[in-house]
C-alpha cells in the first residue's frame, strides 16, 4: 500500500532542543520527566513522530536500562520514534574515526531496541569555533573532506558498508545525509558513494537545504533532485530564501518555511514519486520558533505536496524503501 498525505510518516527534527540543561547537565543524564516534557511539546505542535536527533539525546550512549526508560517515556507520551539522526560523527575523522564508528554501531543497536526503521548518519564534523561566532554557521566554511584522496574515500566506503551490514542485520535502513564539502556534498559524489557501498539498505538523505543555503555558487536544486532521489530512503526537508548577484559574487540566504524558499517541494516530490520514493520525511527549521515552523512545514506537505490517494504512479527506487525489513541476505552484495 502506497503512502498518502493522510498517513505519510513525518517526523519533527529536535534541533531546537539542546543537549545540556541550564546548569550544564547532559540531557542523557536527565530525569525521564525532562525527556517527557520535550516529547509532549513536540506532540502538542501536531507531530505523531519525532526524529531522535542526537544533538538532544544520544541513544547510542544510553545504558540498556536508560534506553528502556526512554522508550517507555515516548510510549507514555504517545509519540513515535522511527528515526535516529546521528550527526557530526564522521567515520573518516582524522583522529576520532574509531570512536565515531563505534558510536554509530551503538546507535544502530539502540535504534533496534527502540524499534526504529531508519538511522541517518553523515560525514560532516563539528562546527568550528569560527562558525560558532556567526548568526548562521553556514556563512563560514567549515571542515572539508580531502578531494581526490582515494584512501579517505575507500575508508568512507568500507566503514559505512560495515555499518550498513550491521543495520541490515537489525532490519534497519541506513541513510546518508548530504552536507557541503564532504563526500556527500554534491549529487554526483553522493550517488557514487552509495553505489560504491553497494548495499540495498543504504541510501541517501537528500538534505538539499544544507547545500542551497551556502553563500557561494551551488548546483541547481532541480538537478540535485533528479540525481539523488532515485537513491534516497529518508529525507530531511527544509528551505531557504536565496538571492544571487553573480556579477558582484554576492550570495545571500536565510531560513524560510518550506513553501516560501528556493526549492519547490511540490515539484521535487513529483520527481520523488516517479523514482519510487516511499521514505519517512523529517521537517526542519533553523532560528526563531523552529518547532512551530517545522509544524507548518508538515501542514504544507500534507495540504499541498503529498498525494491525496493511493492511485498514483510509483516508480522503482534504486534502494530499499520504508516499511521494509532488509535481512542481511537481502542487503545487496558488497562491491
Amino acid at each position: 500500500m502506497a503512502y498518502t498525505a493522510e498517513n505519510w510518516p513525518i517526523t519533527a527534527a529536535l534541533l531546537q532542543f539542546p543537549g545540556k540543561d541550564a546548569t550544564g547537565k547532559d540531557i542523557n543524564d536527565a530525569d525521564a520527566s525532562v525527556w517527557a516534557d520535550v516529547l509532549q511539546e513536540v506532540k502538542e505542535a501536531g507531530f505523531a513522530n519525532a526524529d531522535l536527533t542526537d544533538s538532544w539525546v544520544r541513544p547510542g550512549d544510553l545504558s540498556k536500562d536508560r534506553l528502556a526508560e526512554f522508550k517507555a517515556t515516548a510510549d507514555q507520551v504517545g509519540i513515535g520514534m522511527p528515526v535516529i539522526s546521528a550527526i557530526r560523527r564522521s567515520v573518516i575523522h582524522a583522529t576520532d574515526w574509531a570512536d565515531n564508528l563505534a558510536y554509530s554501531h551503538r546507535t544502530i543497536d539502540a535504534a533496534a531496541e527502540l524499534g526504529c526503521e531508519v538511522v541517518s548518519i553523515g560525514l560532516h564534523q563539528a562546527i568550528t569555533p569560527e562558525q560558532q561566532k556567526q548568526l548562521w554557521f553556514w556563512t563560514v566554511e567549515g571542515y572539508k573532506d580531502p578531494v581526490g584522496d582515494k584512501e579517505a574515500w575507500g575508508n568512507a566506503v568500507s566503514r559505512i558498508r560495515e555499518l550498513g551490514k550491521h543495520a541490515a542485520e537489525a532490519g534497519i535502513l541506513l541513510s546518508l545525509e548530504m552536507y557541503e564539502d564532504t563526500y556527500l556534498g554534491t549529487s554526483d559524489s553522493s550517488v557514487q558513494l552509495v553505489q560504491d557501498i553497494g548495499l540495498d539498505n543504504v541510501g541517501l538523505n537528500p538534505d538539499l537545504g544544507n547545500l542551497i543555503r551556502l553563500h557561494r555558487p551551488i548546483e541547481d536544486w532541480r538537478e540535485m533532485v533528479a540525481k539523488t532521489l532515485p537513491y534516497s530512503n529518508y529525507w530531511h526537508m527544509k528551505n531557504y530564501i536565496r538571492d544571487e548577484d553573480v556579477a558582484r559574487d554576492s550570495y545571500i540566504t536565510m531560513p524560510a518555511p518550506m513553501e516560501s524558499g528556493l526549492i519547490n517541494y511540490r515539484e521535487a516530490f513529483k520527481v520523488a514519486l516517479s523514482v519510487g520514493f516511499q521514505g519517512i520525511l523529517c521537517t526542519e527549521h533553523y532560528g526563531g520558533d523552529g518547532l512551530s515552523v517545522t509544524a507548518s512545514n508538515q501542514e504544507y506537505l500534507r495540504r499541498h505536496v503529498l498525494p491525496k490517494s493511493e492511485g498514483y504512479a510509483l516508480g522503482k527506487s534504486q534502494v530499499a524503501q520504508g516499511r521494509q525489513q532488509p535481512a542481511a541476505a537481502l542487503a545487496g552484495a558488497a562491491k
